[in-house]
């Protein structure tokens, strides 16, 4: 019989064995111990990267377990990254500057996107035939987003300002009804919806295009992001612009399934081929920003600093360079 020793050896023996066995037969890490991070974006195809990097699985490619969220706008996916919901986002240049321009935790790691082919909605019996037209009359735009900035640059082509015109805040999806009832006779909203403003107004449609403003898509991290993780999320976001210049045809399917519904085929197929995809950080990005700080300081009465310097603290390059370092041309 053994000894007290050699016993307690035997029951140290046997539980640490138990041990070993219960955690290896336990569950796996989530991702198969890939470090995990979660993506907020939203439907719009400035963030179809995004969307052909999930339905391609490139994330697991790069090591990464990613979760996205879908959101109804930029703007409610930079406020879940800001909100801690998530670690990274895809949202548009001008809720990036505002929250610059507030104070808060923001890094800007990247411009996936850019987009000009913007249309004032209005209906034929308006007599809105030209920008200046709108001078007293009723705007309806989505007030923080980049909407609201691409109105406040078709007012300035024509000498007009905000004060100039009555500006209503609708959701992206309430420009249109609100057109059709005559309680705006004017609207600004996301490309997405040009196609069902045609067909709810019929013969009473009538649409002003602008290209004066590009709208840039960012992806920016928040307090929560670290840049391992953010760097393995840029070099599957590059193969998948890869794949969209390489087989557009594809990858609009791609982001059509990802969608599940948000998107119709015949804005995809009208629509992506005009923006243009590439994941940078410019000078021409940089100044874009500090214009927009400037107008959002005016508009808005933000108190932060709105000068080149203070912006260029909220880019974060190093991700970037890590992947591309070509891509990075802003000092």
């Amino acid at each position: 019989m053994p000894g007290p020793r050699a016993l307690a050896a035997l029951l140290t023996a046997a539980l640490l064995c138990a041990l070993v066995t219960a955690c290896s037969s336990g569950p796996a890490p989530a991702g198969g111990g890939r470090p995990a991070v979660s993506l907020a974006t939203s439907d719009h195809l400035g963030g179809a990267p995004v969307h052909v990097a999930q339905e391609r699985g490139l994330w697991s490619a790069e090591g990464i377990d990613a979760t996205l969220t879908t959101q109804p706008t930029g703007r409610d996916a930079l406020n879940a990254v800001l909100g801690g919901q998530a670690q990274l986002g895809v949202v548009g240049d001008l809720p990036a500057v505002t929250a610059a321009l507030g104070g808060r935790e923001l890094r800007i790691v990247a411009d996936l996107s850019r987009f000009s082919d913007w249309r004032l909605l209005t209906r034929t019996d308006r007599g809105i035939t030209g920008f200046a037209a709108l001078k007293g009359r009723r705007v309806g735009v989505p007030q923080g987003t980049n909407v609201e900035y691409a109105l406040s640059r078709m007012l300035g082509s024509t000498g007009l300002t905000a004060a100039d015109v009555t500006v209503v805040n609708l959701a992206p999806n309430q420009v249109t009804p609100a057109l059709a009832r005559g309680d705006v006779e004017a609207g600004v909203t996301f490309p997405s919806f040009y196609g069902s403003a045609r067909t709810a107004l019929g013969d009473r449609y009538a649409e002003l295009r602008f290209t004066g403003y590009t709208a840039r898509t960012l992806l920016v991290a928040g307090p929560k992001a670290d840049r391992g993780t953010t760097t393995a999320v840029l070099r599957a976001l590059r193969k998948a612009q890869r794949e969209i210049a390489a087989d557009p045809a594809a990858a609009r399917k791609a982001v059509l399934v990802q969608s599940k519904g948000a998107l119709q085929a015949d804005y995809v197929e009208a629509f992506q081929p005009r923006y243009g995809y590439g994941a940078t950080l410019s000078p021409a990005l940089l100044t874009q920003l500090t214009q927009e700080a400037a107008w959002a300081k005016a508009a808005q009465g933000l108190p932060g600093p709105a000068d080149r310097p203070a912006l260029l603290r909220h880019l974060d390059p190093a991700p970037l360079t890590a992947v591309d370092p070509a891509a990075v041309t802003v000092r």
